[in-house]
Formats: structure tokens, sequence, C-alpha cells
């Protein structure tokens, strides 16, 4: 496995190169780039060439690229010719620059039924998929719900059973807070990640506290390792900063924290 870390950008910036400079003082082995709604695709693309200049100046590849909250299906059914645009530029670039995992996910339409969803999200992901082929990319959907209802079973059991060639982006923390079972989740689906999350969470009273460091929070991260383990999974773990206490220097030591905390993980 590779240990790496989520690249965050201000709202106003594309590739800052601090944040190339930190992720290699840390010894961490790739960025990953979240490209989300509202973000506009082709500021991103535009930089290739210093976005390579900055990954060989500082020895590290792209673990993964996501877009998060799109409409990706308008109230018909039918694909967002905007939001395929868009994820198709973002697959074409993940083969420009390297990476192998373009993560994504897909809206529910309150319109249709429940078939009617399955199906139109099957279309929309057949068309990211066979693009993705084209490319050397793997197609992951993420499990979160922001605007995203192919999160967990048992839409994985319609969809992915469908799909084979369909993966998982995955993060504990997000089934932690759903009140599902993380490890239970993992030993079903372990086999189809292509890229997992290490972010904390923290539960106090039945409600969502504070994502701290992991390691610092309730998740059994040793059990989950083991599963992956257990899967052969040779995949990114990708670190991600999302707590709102653990902030500037503080949140700086946390990750500094979790990179100690999950290399003792891993073998």
């Amino acid at each position: 496995m590779k240990l790496g870390i989520i690249g965050k950008f201000g709202d106003n910036e594309i590739f800052n190169e601090d944040v190339f400079r930190s992720a290699h003082d840390k010894g961490l082995e790739f960025l990953e780039f979240c490209i989300n709604v509202g973000r506009d695709v082709n500021l991103f693309t535009s930089k290739t060439e210093q976005l390579k200049e900055f990954l060989i100046k500082y020895d590290l590849k792209v673990g993964s690229v996501g877009r998060w909250g799109t409409e990706r299906l308008n109230a018909k059914g039918k694909p967002n010719e905007d939001a395929l645009k868009d994820d198709k530029a973002l697959i074409k670039w993940c083969n420009e620059i390297g990476c192998g995992v373009f993560v994504t996910g897909c809206n529910y339409v309150e319109e249709l039924s429940l078939y009617e969803n399955c199906t139109a999200a099957i279309g929309y992901f057949e068309e990211l998929i066979r693009y993705g082929k084209e490319n050397n990319v793997k197609i992951a959907v993420y499990n979160c719900n922001w605007n995203n209802f192919v999160h967990s079973d048992p839409i994985w059991d319609i969809i992915l059973g469908y799909l084979k060639d369909l993966y998982i982006k995955y993060d504990p923390s997000h089934c932690v807070y759903a009140g599902g079972d993380y490890l239970a989740e993992a030993k079903k689906w372990g086999k189809r990640f292509a890229h997992v999350h290490i972010k904390g969470a923290l539960t106090v009273d039945e409600e969502r506290f504070d994502d701290p460091p992991a390691g610092l929070d309730e998740i059994k991260w040793g059990s989950f390792m083991s599963i992956l383990y257990a899967h052969g999974y040779d995949g990114n773990l990708s670190i991600e900063p999302h707590s709102a206490t653990w902030r500037g220097e503080l949140g700086n030591k946390g990750v500094d924290f979790t990179i100690r905390f999950i290399r003792n993980l891993m073998m």
C-alpha cells in the first residue's frame, strides 16, 4: 500500500507548490485531487505541465482524481451533458498525469422510481467505465451521500453486482456516521476497493462530534487494515484532514500523528 494525502487548494488557486513540498517533506508518496462541484475542470487540466513539473520535483504521484456533488442525471434520468463532459475530461486528464483512479457518484432523481434511478445510474457509469478503459483508469464510486445514492447496500448489490468493473472509493467515517458497520462492508466489498480514505470519526451521545486525526478516533483501524490485507488490497491510503478543531499548527501535528499511526499498520 502507499500513503498519501488530499491536496487542498484555496478557492482561487490551482496548484500551490507548498502543498507538494509539504507532502514530500512528510515522506508521503502521492497527492489526491478533489475537483468538486462548482470548480472549473478546465482550470486544472490547463495546468498539466505545471503539475507534472511539481510531481517530478517532489517525487510524487497522483493517487486519485475525484469530483463530488454534481448533478449527473437530470429530472428525466438522462445524463447531464455538462457533467458527463467534465467527468470525461477528468478521466482523460488522469491518463495524462499517470493517475489510475477517477472517483465519482450519481445523484438520485426524486421524480423517478428506484428501479429507474438504478437503471439510469448504470447507464451513466457504463459510459464512464468504457471511457476509463480507453484511458487505463478505474472508475470508483464514493461511499458518501453527497448528491450520491450509490454509497452502500442494498444499492451496491444492485449496481456493483451488475457492473463488475465499477469500484469503490471507501471511507470508514461515512459508514460510522450513517450508523453502519464499516468492518462488515469492508469484509463484503473489500475486493472492489480502488482507493481508501484515512479520516477519523468520533461520535458522542450518538451524534457526530468531530473528525479527529485517524488514531485519535473511534475507528478500529487495525481491524480495518487487517481486512484490507485479507483482500489483498495494495492500493492507496489517502489521508483526509477534515476536522473543524484540528486546524493550523494543530492540524499539521494531527497529520504527522496519523502518518506515524498508519505507517505502523502498514507491512
